[in-house]
């Protein structure tokens, strides 16, 4: 599995423990994040995250900033992605099978190594369930693209 990753200057060592951890796990991980602690804006590395999942490039994703928020939000903004700020594996697991997930956005400042390890975990594992859930997942895709859903 191809996992790309991103995060800004709040979250270099938590992305720097994920991606040995996602290497040992077999991942080929494409880092799109900063490597130096710098002030920078995270938007920038949302969007690049973003857009590799959406373009197909990479199967999924995983952001980092201090909270998850601001990442999270900024990665939304990219048509196509649903991603979802977790805190630990139970969420994790509910926006993968109900919300078809495709990035997650962690807290840097909020989570441990460990935590991370077994949010990432979830989110690699879960499978999306499909059935009733495709037609919600269908209405926030159709809310992007500003229709109308009833």
């Amino acid at each position: 599995m191809k996992i790309a990753i991103g995060n800004d200057h709040g979250a270099v060592e938590l992305k720097q423990h994920l991606v040995k951890y996602l290497e040992g796990r077999g991942c080929e991980v494409v880092n799109f994040g900063t490597d130096t602690t710098d002030s920078t804006d995270y938007p920038i590395y949302a969007a690049r995250v973003a857009k590799a999942v959406v373009s197909g490039d990479c199967d999924k994703g995983v952001l980092i900033c201090g909270t998850g928020l601001g990442i999270s939000m900024a990665a939304n903004k990219i048509k196509g992605v649903r991603c979802a700020v977790c805190t630990e594996p139970v969420s994790t697991r509910l926006a993968r099978q109900h919300n078809d997930a495709n990035i997650v956005a962690l807290g840097a400042r909020i989570i441990g190594n460990v935590m991370a390890e077994a949010i990432v975990d979830a989110f690699l594992t879960t499978e999306f369930e499909g059935g009733r859930h495709q037609r919600r997942v269908d209405m926030i895709m159709a809310l992007g693209e500003g229709k109308a859903v009833e």
